[in-house]
């Protein structure tokens, strides 16, 4: 899959999420990290159309979302956005 040019306020937002990483976040990250889980690769809150997934495995097209409470007053968000991510070929898990 070609590389797409940087969009720098995505970059900024991305790096933004990761420095305000949720407890649980940090430590799903130390999980699958350095290929630890199988050997596969995942990002952290990369994004996808204008969304960004916790976690991505680009090459199995795989997310692991992460809902706290805040999640629970946006049922209708998170359906749009994970219809919208499942259209572009995207797994949760």
């Amino acid at each position: 899959m070609p590389r797409r040019p940087a969009n720098k306020p995505r970059t900024e937002r991305s790096r933004d999420l990761r420095a305000r990483q949720t407890k649980a976040e940090s430590l799903i990250w130390t999980v699958v990290r350095a290929k630890r889980l199988s050997g596969l690769k995942f990002r952290r809150q990369h994004p996808i159309g204008p969304f960004f997934a916790d976690f991505a495995c680009i090459e199995k097209r795989v997310i692991v979302e992460l809902d706290g409470g805040y999640h629970d007053y946006q049922y209708e968000n998170d359906v749009e956005r994970q219809a919208f991510i499942e259209e572009r070929g995207w797994k949760g898990v």
